[in-house]
């Protein structure tokens, strides 16, 4: 029995050399986006919305894009924005695929719901301009949000539902509940009402979806929960699932393999045909 909710949630404290990781991050995003725009294949800052945060970064790649990724990146729906995690656009890119990228408005500033219809304008506003199939990955919270593109409730229109080929989950959150009992709640602001609605775990798949749920050996128990508990509970609900544990990795480094285009997690996500997805 989780005695300590802040404890299980917490990964810095877990992880050496974790204070190390974002100012990589941010290096190793600068340089793909500096040898993008010099390419001449990178959007940047476009707006899906009318917020200062509701921006997004479209990467291109050589000759017409095979469809549209989309990577939401994580941070406790608390902290990062999309300049951090340009790098990770890097093994989709050279598989063929435009990656979008958005930020999105913080908690408390924002509540998580209205992240999740900030995600689905992001989406909607990539799909606009890149045709094809469209493939989604997220991290941590970013796992949440585009799990929520894929629920029936969710915010995407029925034509770009049409279009999601394959979710990717990494380190995903899908039952929100438990956070209610940390610290951090004070700044999430989710109550019972919310914390259900926006689990994914709670709620149901849109029909013929591939799902990914991918998590680091080396992470915190509830991640690994959370990670095998929407494959397993959306497999029950006719999604073709996978929940796959990546060997000696950690939260923070489980999305580095992102960056190579010849890794099992891009082979994962964008790899295959999209008649096959």
């Amino acid at each position: 029995m989780i005695q300590d909710w802040d404890d299980a949630y917490a990964n810095s404290p877990r992880i050496p050399g974790a204070a190390d990781y974002p100012p990589k991050w941010a290096r190793d995003a600068a340089g793909f986006r500096q040898a993008m725009t010099g390419s001449d294949r990178a959007e940047l800052d476009i707006p899906y919305g009318a917020g200062p945060r509701d921006r997004l970064d479209l990467f291109r790649p050589v000759g017409a894009a095979k469809g549209l990724a989309v990577f939401v990146h994580g941070g406790y729906w608390m902290a990062f924005d999309k300049s951090s995690w340009s790098h990770l656009a890097a093994g989709a890119v050279a598989r063929g695929w435009a990656v979008a990228m958005p930020s999105y408005t913080l908690c408390p500033e924002a509540r998580i719901s209205e992240i999740t219809g900030r995600i689905g304008r992001a989406v909607a506003a990539a799909a606009d301009r890149i045709a094809g199939p469209i493939r989604l990955a997220g991290h941590s919270a970013g796992g949440h949000l585009v799990t929520r593109m894929a629920c029936t409730d969710g915010p995407l229109p029925e034509p770009l539902r049409a279009r999601l080929a394959r979710v990717a989950s990494i380190s995903g959150l899908h039952d929100l509940r438990p956070l209610m009992r940390t610290r951090m709640n004070a700044t999430l602001r989710l109550d019972a009402a919310e914390a259900e609605a926006e689990s994914a775990a709670l709620r149901s798949p849109i029909p013929d979806l591939d799902l990914l749920c991918w998590v680091g050996a080396d992470e915190r128990p509830e991640f690994r929960r959370q990670n095998a508990l929407l494959a397993n509970i959306w497999a029950g609900l006719g999604a073709r699932t996978a929940a796959v544990s990546a060997p000696a990795r950690h939260h923070f480094d489980v999305i580095a393999d992102l960056s190579d285009p010849d890794s099992p997690l891009v082979e994962a996500w964008v790899g295959g045909s999209a008649a096959s997805a």
